[in-house]
């Protein structure tokens, strides 16, 4: 598929995409179309097993694999193949608006940027619904940079980009499809927790007993569904809301699981 053409790369800095992608097969056709007028795209597969890596090839000839790590070294690495002055980051659930699209080109333009970064506000679809409440409009993300600024990303769970410069923001929002149904949620909720949960072991997080998990579960769920108002979100903004307050037990309860499994070992090795 071609990119962006030849005028338009003469008019504009150019600008490289980098999208990462596992099993994302349903996902990652919208995802390229919709960045289709980038100059360059990079794609780095994390070890898909569907046929993300052929679909991916269809769009671009730099499809990189890569499954050391995790988001901080698979941005990192998709940082690395590009080439162009500009970097702008794509997740596989993510699509660029004509609207963005426009407003993306304009900011590039400038010759001499006085900022080198830019976030975007997310527009999430959960359950087919765009959330307006419960802290997921306008969830900003840092995802466009100017390549000879940004160092690198860091971070195992919430990445964050290194760079140097100022920071702006952007008005029109990407479109997330974040999660289409409940299964995929919970699938999700069981890999990340995993991660989750060991930050806070190895930060010593003081021991998980009952009332704890009842502070943490009830003061997630009045969070997102009174004080942001996910309940204005009709039905699907109420089960958010309570399915916030699961994945917060679910986390917490793998953490339990790590201290008491630790304790076992301390009792083991002292016998």
């Amino acid at each position: 598929m071609n990119l962006r053409t030849e005028t338009n790369k003469n008019k504009f800095p150019s600008i490289s995409a980098i999208v990462i992608a596992k099993n994302e097969e349903k996902k990652l056709p919208d995802c390229l179309k919709s960045i289709s007028w980038v100059d360059e795209i990079v794609v780095v597969d994390t070890g898909s097993v569907d046929s993300t890596v052929k679909i991916a090839k269809g769009f671009t000839s730099k499809v990189v694999s890569y499954t050391n790590g995790g988001y901080s070294q698979w941005r990192n690495e998709g940082l690395k193949h590009s080439t162009c002055r500009w970097v702008l980051y794509v997740d596989a659930d993510e699509r660029v608006s004509q609207e963005l699209k426009e407003e993306i080109l304009k900011l590039v333009s400038i010759k001499n940027p006085e900022v080198c970064a830019y976030a975007i506000p997310r527009k999430n679809i959960i359950l087919g619904r765009f959330m307006k409440h419960g802290g997921w409009w306008p969830d900003y993300v840092k995802r466009l940079f100017l390549r000879e600024k940004i160092k690198g990303w860091k971070g195992d769970l919430h990445e964050e980009p290194v760079y140097e410069g100022n920071i702006n923001h952007i008005q029109n929002p990407l479109i997330h499809i974040k999660h289409d149904n409940l299964s995929e949620m919970i699938v999700k909720t069981n890999k990340w927790s995993v991660i989750e949960a060991r930050l806070l072991y190895n930060s010593n997080h003081p021991k998980m007993v009952g009332w704890r998990f009842l502070r943490i579960m009830l003061t997630e769920l009045w969070l997102r569904l009174i004080k942001l108002r996910g309940f204005m979100d009709g039905s699907e903004g109420v089960i958010y809301s309570f399915y916030q307050m699961f994945s917060k037990f679910v986390t917490y309860a793998k953490l339990w699981e790590m201290q008491l499994n630790s304790k076992y070992s301390e009792l083991k090795d002292k016998n």
